[in-house]
C-alpha cells in the first residue's frame, strides 16, 4: 500500500513529530510505501491566492474553484501544489497528522487543504461524498491534544471529538470521497511524562497495525437523494 503522511507541527522534537515516525517505522516494517510531507520544515505556502496559477482562465476576475480546475487541465498551476497533488493521488491511504489548534487543524494545514484539494480533481457538482473522485482511497486522522480524554465523549464538557472535528473527517475527507478511518487521538500529552506518552505511542502502534480494518465513519450515500440533494423519501432508497 502506498502511503501519504502529511505531518504539520513546527517543533522537530514534538510528541507529534514522534507520532508522525512511529507511522513512518510501523507502516514501512509492515511493507507499506510511505512519502512525507513536513510542512513546516519545507515551508509549505498555506495561502490560497492568484499565484498559484501560472495563466487564468480569467485573468480580471479570480474564482479560485474555476482557476483549480483550469490550472490542473492547463499544468500551469503552481509546482508546490501539483506535487503534493501527485502525492495523493498515487496514495491509497492518507494520514494527516498534527496537533488540535482552537478545535481544528493548524493553519498552515487547513492551507495545504485549500490548495491541494483541487475542484474539478477532488470533487465537483455531484460528484461529493460516495460519488467523489477520492472514493478509492482511504484516509485517517491522527493528533495530539491538550486536553484529557474525559473531557470529550457522550454528557462532555466538550461533547464528541469526531463532533468537533466533523468540518475535517465528513466536510472535507468524507466530502471528496475517502473512506475515512477511525481516528486516533493522543490526549494531555505536553502535561504527562516520558512513560505515559510511550504508551500513547504503543497504542498509535497498535491502531496503525490495524489499519486495514479499522472502522470506516459512515458517510452520506447520493443512493439517498434526488438529483437536487433533497432527501428522497425512505421507500424510494435502496435497501
Amino acid at each position: 500500500m502506498n502511503v501519504f503522511i502529511v505531518h504539520a507541527h513546527p517543533e522537530p522534537e514534538s510528541f507529534t513529530t514522534a507520532m508522525r515516525d512511529t507511522a513512518i517505522d510501523t507502516l514501512s516494517r509492515s511493507g507499506h510505501q510511505i512519502v512525507t510531507t513536513d510542512l513546516y520544515a519545507e515551508n509549505f505556502n498555506p495561502v490560497a491566492g492568484q499565484g498559484d496559477f501560472g495563466e487564468r482562465r480569467n485573468p480580471d476576475y479570480l474564482v479560485y474553484s474555476l482557476e483549480q480546475r483550469n490550472g490542473w487541465q492547463e499544468r500551469t498551476i503552481a509546482p508546490d501544489i501539483t506535487r503534493e497533488v501527485e502525492r495523493v493521488l498515487s496514495c491509497d491511504l492518507l494520514i494527516l497528522n498534527f496537533p488540535v489548534f482552537w478545535f481544528s487543524v493548524p493553519a498552515i494545514m487547513k492551507g495545504w487543504i485549500d490548495r491541494v484539494f483541487l475542484s474539478g480533481t477532488f470533487f465537483g457538482g455531484r460528484r461529493i461524498y460516495d460519488r467523489a473522485e477520492m472514493r478509492s482511497k482511504m484516509a485517517l486522522v491522527t493528533a495530539t491534544l491538550g486536553g484529557r480524554d474525559h473531557m470529550f465523549g457522550t454528557n462532555t464538557v466538550h461533547g464528541e471529538i469526531t463532533s468537533m472535528m466533523r468540518h475535517l473527517l465528513q466536510g472535507t475527507l468524507g466530502y471528496c470521497g475517502f473512506q475515512v478511518l477511525q481516528p486516533f487521538f493522543a490526549y494531555h500529552v505536553p502535561y504527562v511524562s516520558d512513560n505515559e506518552r510511550k504508551k500513547w505511542l504503543e497504542k498509535y502502534k497498535a491502531h496503525l497495525l490495524q489499519v486495514s480494518t479499522l472502522p470506516r465513519l459512515p458517510m452520506p450515500s447520493l443512493d439517498h437523494f434526488d438529483d437536487t440533494l433533497r432527501p428522497l423519501p425512505a421507500a424510494d432508497r435502496p435497501s
